[in-house]
């Protein structure tokens, strides 16, 4: 790595510009290899991500501004990842539109360590359908050879695009745009996100045709794999797309995954978990941070009492922190005292010999939520009402 951080770049471009952009303009620029970054996925295992030096992330930027335009006018309008102007949440509307057309069965295609199995010979054919200029091809060429850095060690990358630049989402979508251009050619209804594809139709017979034919399309024509233990037939409300699933419903209300609850919860344990020592006030800070951002996300779905029992699992976790911290008697009885709670309570819950999680619950009249308003907490509940 160069070691040239964000707040160097303008210093490091004003003494090394104009020998970068000769390197660029003969074609004999080399990129440093990305650094390899393991994330891991809710569901299990880890997402490979390739991070590229400040300068290189620059030089895509600047790819990516000149080839976005080009490329995508011709993309599907069907196709929501990473595009200007379009959003997650305008693909689950679209699904939501085609289940309320009729179209009651999904065809969930999951397509395996998709960034990761990419065939650079066949996306740099695509690119080359718009893209003329040798000397861009040839960068763009370098930028999927450069390889990843783990540990100090180069690894060769002879396929995949790594994630972590600016320009993987977008040749992403160059490559993919194939199989859109195959699904609308077919008649079929879609929604794409990246590599996330759902297809409806209107019987689970039909579903099965066409999970075969298009398995066969993206094996064959676009050399992917495609995850048969995480692609299925089945009806929409079963599924999640997005962070999002359906109500059985004539208007296929929006509703929370099952799995997004699930992660939401894992994060909130993590944030409040009573063994972390940790300030009331910075506690309540990163929760804010977490809990605005979620919802910011969420709020498409119908989740108005999702949000109510949040608020209260969440002061309850809180006020589980806080009986923690009161670790002796006597400081109990201080801030329960202090709290306006009789004194004769005061003695009786300060000497329980009950849990924290337990001694949450019993606090509730004394830690109510004013108390918490007080304190900054931030509520879902209005926050979601706000953005609805």
């Amino acid at each position: 790595m160069d070691s040239v951080t964000v707040a160097d770049l303008q210093a490091y471009l004003k003494t090394h510009w104009e020998v970068v952009k000769t390197e660029l303009l003969v074609g004999t620029y080399r990129p440093t290899p990305a650094k390899r970054v393991e994330i891991p996925k809710p569901g299990g295992g880890v997402r490979l991500l390739g991070i590229p030096t400040v300068m290189d992330r620059f030089l895509q930027q600047a790819l990516l501004q000149v080839m976005n335009p080009i490329f995508d006018a011709h993309f599907s309008w069907y196709s929501y990842g990473f595009r200007p102007g379009k959003r997650a949440h305008d693909a689950v509307k679209q699904a939501q539109t085609y289940i309320q057309s009729g179209l009651r069965w999904v065809v969930d295609m999951d397509l395996a360590k998709f960034f990761d199995r990419v065939n650079h010979d066949m996306l740099m054919a695509r690119v080359a359908r718009r893209v003329t200029d040798k000397r861009v091809l040839t960068l763009i060429r370098s930028y999927l050879n450069a390889g990843v850095m783990t540990g100090g060690v180069v690894a060769k990358t002879e396929e995949g695009t790594p994630q972590g630049g600016p320009l993987s989402p977008l040749l992403a979508n160059i490559l993919l745009d194939d199989l859109d251009k195959e699904l609308t050619k077919r008649g079929l209804r879609f929604v794409r996100y990246a590599d996330d594809c759902n297809l409806f139709v209107a019987s689970k017979r039909a579903g099965q045709r066409v999970m075969e034919s298009v398995t066969r399309f993206v094996e064959g024509k676009l050399k992917l794999n495609v995850n048969r233990e995480k692609s299925a037939v089945d009806r929409p409300w079963n599924r999640k797309f997005l962070g999002f699933s359906f109500l059985k419903d004539k208007i296929a209300t929006i509703r929370l995954a099952p799995h997004s609850i699930s992660r939401f919860k894992e994060k909130v344990r993590e944030l409040t978990n009573r063994t972390r020592s940790m300030s009331l006030e910075s506690r309540i800070t990163r929760l804010n941070r977490y809990l605005i951002g979620w919802i910011g996300y969420f709020r498409l779905a119908a989740a108005k009492g999702h949000c109510e029992r949040f608020d209260q699992w969440i002061r309850r976790r809180l006020r589980m922190c806080l009986w923690k911290q009161w670790k002796r008697v006597r400081t109990r009885i201080r801030e329960l005292r202090a709290l306006g709670v009789p004194e004769w309570a005061c003695f009786v819950m300060a000497n329980s010999r009950r849990g924290a999680w337990e001694m949450s619950r019993n606090t509730n009249n004394a830690l109510p939520t004013s108390y918490w308003e007080a304190k900054g907490l931030k509520s879902l509940l209005s926050r979601y009402m706000e953005l609805c």
